[in-house]
């Protein structure tokens, strides 16, 4: 017998697995809004931030992970090169996520309720690992000495003093949620879709590492847990196999070789294996008289 396959179809998305659409909108939005108070709940611990970072630092020495440096000063050599970088932080991150979960939810129902899942677990566990291991990120470590290429050459999403700053967490670098959700959203849709083109998507996370390190926003370990989380909520969260599974098409005038259905063994004296009232009868014990069947499988 043949396996199933495997790959997505590009069929009409079944409308019995989208959820209703007011919940998904409230529930999206009371996700995001309950990470975004609860970033600015865990504001401050400046000094606990300084000195997480100084942890991380040294343990990525230890690791001998390559510096953020030797990255940023790849953005230094060419002004609209940063400016891209940053722009690309600032702008793309929140837009990219929520336009791959309304086509998500328009075209793959059944992808778009585990991709939801996944996001909601990992954007949970980021905000408890921001509530217990405030990180100051690169920009602000004097060892690193890396340049805020935000506040120098803009455009920049945080103020000026991290300490007093309404508008975001500052020293909420680690996990990288800006690294998770790409790889989420690339991984996403690379199983809900099936051109030839699809792994181009991985493009998006690797962009955005290189951002991310190069603008000194985050460090390479904030991207290797974010990935790691990531990982667990996948597997907890497993796709449903009906969202899976798609039957192998037939090929010509029949896989089998004869005809569009399943095969159907050809038997001493069974003329041209079809019966009178469409009912098959029963299979004799006759014994065979070619010993092979259709297609030359026995």
């Amino acid at each position: 017998m043949r396996l199933a396959r495997t790959e997505p179809t590009d069929q009409e998305p079944d409308i019995r697995a989208r959820p209703p659409l007011v919940r998904e909108f409230l529930l999206v939005a009371g996700l995001f809004l309950a990470y975004k108070f609860g970033r600015q709940a865990a504001n401050g611990h400046v000094e606990e931030a300084f000195r997480n970072a100084g942890s991380v630092w040294d343990l990525e020495r230890a690791l001998r992970l390559p510096g953020e440096g030797a990255v940023q000063g790849l953005l230094l050599h060419s002004q609209p090169l940063i400016h891209a970088a940053n722009t690309y932080y600032a702008a793309v991150h929140f837009p990219a996520t929520a336009l791959f979960l309304i086509w998500l939810y328009w075209r793959r129902p059944a992808h778009y309720v585990r991709s939801r899942r996944v996001l909601a677990a990992l954007t949970g566990a980021a905000l408890v690992l921001h509530l217990l291991f405030p990180l100051a990120p690169p920009r602000m470590l004097p060892a690193a000495g890396l340049v805020d290429t935000g506040q120098v050459y803009g455009p920049t999403v945080y103020g000026q003093t991290p300490a007093t700053d309404t508008m975001a967490n500052q020293f909420a670098a680690m996990p990288s949620l800006h690294v998770g959700w790409a790889v989420m959203v690339a991984l996403g849709l690379i199983a809900a879709t099936r051109s030839r083109w699809r792994w181009l998507w991985l493009l998006h996370p690797a962009i955005t590492l290189f951002v991310v390190v190069g603008t000194a926003n985050h460090y390479w370990l904030d991207a290797i847990v974010v990935v790691a989380l990531l990982a667990v909520a996948l597997a907890a969260f497993r796709l449903p196999l009906s969202a899976r599974t798609v039957p192998a098409r037939l090929r010509g005038p029949g896989a089998w070789g004869s005809g569009e259905g399943a095969p159907v063994p050809a038997y001493a004296g069974g003329g041209s294996g079809t019966y009178e009232g469409g009912v098959r009868p029963a299979i004799s014990e006759a014994p065979v008289a070619s010993g092979t069947y259709a297609g030359g499988a026995r």
